[in-house]
């Protein structure tokens, strides 16, 4: 395991019932890196984020910053700076925003620290500090995407696993969550991004993996894999 990763994942599988989603995965996500895992539905993407965060059991091992979580349940693993921003958003529609916002600090106890990273989100995300007594339903779904980005913030994570950030999301919006998420990894923020747009996914990567049927089949830099034929064919339409 290099010195400085945050996740060294080794033979890493997953199973529902009978199928076998992910087939004995092996990578890295080094400190400070954006990376990007990329594929076509039912490759293993968000199957692989659920089992770095504990949301599904996995068999192979999981190291994070040197400790071996395999076997950590979800809320520990939090607790250790993981979070997770998941497919679809999963924010809580009849809460507050500064509700949903909260529920990313419950770890926590230190108020002034809590209420310091809130204002860091807010300046983030001014529409997010402008409807802050909104119900969260009530959102349009840029705005809850920016939501779910907070939440994880709020959590003051070591690593951020978003999982299709752009989803439904018209371009403009896209293009702002995607300068959000450049951002936040210039100010140190290690971030491994599951994303169907691969050629956004690609453009802020470091470094990216292609899955396929459960499998990684391919690995590079972001520009590395921009510029690969069969990636290009396969991905980007090209």
């Amino acid at each position: 395991m290099t010195r400085d990763a945050v996740f060294k994942v080794e033979n890493l599988q997953v199973s529902y019932g009978p199928i076998q989603a992910l087939k004995g995965l092996d990578f890295e996500v080094k400190r400070g890196e954006i990376v990007s895992l990329i594929g076509g539905n039912g490759a293993g993407k968000t199957t692989t984020l659920r089992a770095l965060s504990g949301i599904v059991e996995s068999q192979g091992r999981i190291f994070f910053c040197g400790t071996d979580i395999s076997t950590m349940e979800a809320p520990s693993r939090v607790g250790l700076g993981i979070s997770q921003s998941p497919e679809g958003r999963g924010i809580f529609p009849q809460m507050s925003v500064l509700e949903n916002l909260s529920l990313g600090a419950y770890l926590r106890n230190n108020k002034v620290e809590i209420a310091d990273d809130l204002e860091k989100c807010f300046a983030l995300f001014p529409r997010i500090r402008e409807r802050a007594k909104q119900v969260a339903g009530t959102l349009s779904g840029g705005e809850q995407q920016m939501l779910a980005i907070c939440r994880c913030l709020m959590s003051r994570p070591k690593v951020l696993l978003l999982d299709e950030p752009s989803m439904g999301l018209a371009p403009l919006i896209v293009s702002q969550i995607f300068k959000i998420i450049v951002s936040l990894n210039q100010e140190g923020m290690t971030v491994l991004l599951v994303e169907q747009n691969a050629r956004m996914a690609l453009k802020i990567a470091h470094r990216a993996y292609v899955l396929e049927t459960g499998r990684i089949v391919m690995t590079g830099t972001g520009a590395e894999l921009l510029s690969n034929d069969s990636v290009r064919r396969a991905y980007l339409g090209i």
